[in-house]
């Protein structure tokens, strides 16, 4: 993999080498619990028992952490497992920074089981380097960075966040989903671990969950994340750790799709009178556009919108869509659309008009026509 320099290719082949065994150019899927080994316990083949390690994960742990740059990963049955694994690895006491605009089932693990635990959650805009700088003062075990944000879109500085949480000792976590490494590499850019759904982008077909975490160092705390993801027991299936793996294989030209759609999507939201407002950091006018400019090597393919009229309008909107799928989750080959606080719990944050845009791979002419005249009343 020395020679290889383009994300795409690595998504390809890291983690997909010819099964040794047979030549198949198809990683083999491993369903086996259980592994022979000697009467004392001498493990034949490096394995023992499904829940601390089986072939097809350790193919998927490969290519996650050759994709993202690290020097190991972890996989997990979902994004929520392995965020809560690497925060239950944290000392009672602990203070965690977490940002203003996040995903909603984050925001309850902070909200309604961290205290439990007696970790101190704490709020900051992530997009305001001083908000946080004035945040550290006092002592930080970890600082988490959610960019571009869910569902808002905010972006935040990578390389300024780092340098100020580690001035702080905090471990600096970023959740990759909306981005992936094909985008964005947050660990190049100074973060210590980088947290992925990887039912979202990497499994691409809106059909396998699962989560990951990627270390930069195969440090102390990826031995503890590892270890407590073997006695807890939250691991990924080997049919889940497969699918992914194959989903990896495309993701670079889904990716490419992706993001070719959305840039039209967008040009076409953004002049329409009935959109107050298109959340996404490849606009000009977004407040976050010069860092993503920077840190991205393209700006995604979700969005949100916010309708003029309020949530009566943005519902009738919504209700009127045909190819566009009312859903959840988001990285399928389907566009999804979402009215965020209709799903976010009795306690929403986000703004009643606002819709969450997770474009597919449909032709793009296809998409604005439903656009419009789900907007406009027009067939």
């Amino acid at each position: 993999m020395n020679t290889i320099r383009h994300p795409a290719t690595v998504a390809v082949h890291a983690g997909n080498a010819p099964d040794e065994g047979t030549g198949a150019v198809a990683p083999p899927l491993h369903l086996s619990t259980t592994f022979r080994h000697g009467p004392a316990g001498e493990r034949v083949a490096g394995y023992e028992y499904q829940r601390e390690g089986n072939p097809t994960n350790d193919r998927l742990r490969e290519s996650l952490a050759a994709l993202e740059g690290g020097q190991t990963a972890c996989t997990f049955a979902s994004g929520m497992a392995a965020m809560t694994t690497l925060l239950d690895c944290l000392p009672n006491g602990a203070r965690v920074l977490f940002p203003d605009d996040c995903y909603s089932g984050l925001r309850m693990l902070f909200q309604e089981f961290l205290p439990e635990r007696g970790i101190i959650a704490e709020v900051v805009d992530m997009a305001d380097l001083e908000a946080v700088r004035a945040a550290c003062t006092t002592p930080v075990a970890m600082l988490w960075i959610e960019t571009p944000s869910n569902p808002l879109m905010k972006v935040s500085d990578i390389p300024g966040l780092a340098d100020i949480g580690h001035a702080a000792g905090a471990v600096v976590v970023v959740d990759n989903t909306f981005a992936t490494p094909l985008l964005q590499r947050p660990l190049a850019l100074g973060a210590d671990i980088v947290m992925h759904s990887t039912t979202k982008y990497f499994g691409g077909h809106s059909d396998v969950l699962g989560g990951a975490l990627v270390f930069a160092k195969d440090d102390e705390l990826a031995h503890k994340v590892a270890h407590r993801l073997h006695v807890t027991g939250a691991v990924l299936s080997p049919f889940n750790a497969w699918l992914t793996l194959r989903g990896c294989r495309s993701l670079g030209a889904r990716m490419a799709m992706h993001c070719a759609n959305a840039r039209k999507i967008v040009d076409f939201l953004a002049a329409h009178p009935a959109i107050e407002r298109v959340n996404w950091p490849g606009l000009a006018s977004h407040p976050g556009h010069d860092i993503a400019a920077r840190q991205m090597r393209e700006f995604g393919a979700m969005l949100s919108i916010e309708v003029r009229g309020g949530r009566e309008a943005t519902l009738a909107m919504a209700g009127k869509l045909r190819v566009f799928t009312n859903a959840t989750s988001l990285g399928g080959c389907e566009s999804l659309i979402e009215h965020r606080a209709s799903v976010e719990g009795p306690n929403p944050r986000s703004p009643q008009n606002l819709l969450r845009i997770s474009i597919g791979l449909e032709h793009a002419d296809d998409l604005i026509a439903d656009l419009a005249q789900a907007l406009d009343g027009t067939d």
